[in-house]
């Protein structure tokens, strides 16, 4: 007798369709009467919004992600003093105070107190750039990012280009930013701030 070989009955599991999942999740009378309802009014497809119903219905549930801040990393005092000691051409602070340059930078400034960080920090800002965590800044006295009392950027202040800028564009994003901050303002208008802007003005006007 010929031989015979034995089948046997296997059944094989599919994975689940997406769409089957959310078929099990039905829609009361209320959504489906107001999907009609929008469909008709907005032109919507109305398969358009029963999915959209449905991806509701299946995440309200969910958190919201975390975003957590960037950390900033602040400059030591070591690397703002290399910083400056390097923009100045000297090895020390010895050298740095009896520096001709560097007399000649900070002649008419209130002298730094060198002795403590911010006199330090106020150096940084004014001969070597923006300090880490204190780009972008907002508030009381910043226009375009840059604290005006703090740092002396006309150009980034004004938002123009000193590529391309001509004097009449300096003429006009000083005018415009004295529309805002001239002390005759009401409301808006800040001495401090605007004789900031002008000393900016003359600065950049004259190198135009």
């Amino acid at each position: 007798m010929p031989k015979t070989t034995a089948k046997t009955n296997s059944t094989t599991t599919k994975a689940p369709n997406p769409n089957d999942v959310k078929a099990k999740v039905l829609l009361n009378s209320y959504l489906h009467s107001e999907i009609s309802r929008l469909a008709d009014s907005h032109g919507i497809d109305i398969l358009l919004l029963e999915e959209f119903a449905h991806f509701i219905i299946e995440n309200h549930k969910k958190k919201e992600p975390v975003i957590k801040p960037i950390k900033v990393k602040l400059l030591t005092l070591a690397q703002i003093k290399a910083a400056i000691y390097e923009y100045f051409s000297v090895k020390n602070t010895a050298e740095l105070k009896k520096s001709g340059g560097f007399k000649m930078a900070t002649d008419g400034m209130d002298a730094p107190n060198l002795s403590i960080k911010a006199g330090w920090e106020k150096l940084y800002r004014k001969f070597v750039g923006i300090l880490p965590g204190e780009e972008n800044q907002t508030g009381y006295g910043c226009i375009n990012g840059i604290n005006v009392f703090n740092y002396f950027k006309p150009w980034q202040v004004f938002d123009l280009d000193p590529q391309v800028a001509t004097k009449q564009d300096i003429k006009n994003a000083y005018y415009k930013l004295s529309k805002i901050y001239h002390p005759d303002v009401s409301e808006t208008g800040d001495a401090k701030v605007f004789d900031c802007l002008t000393s900016m003005y003359k600065s950049i006007s004259a190198e135009a």
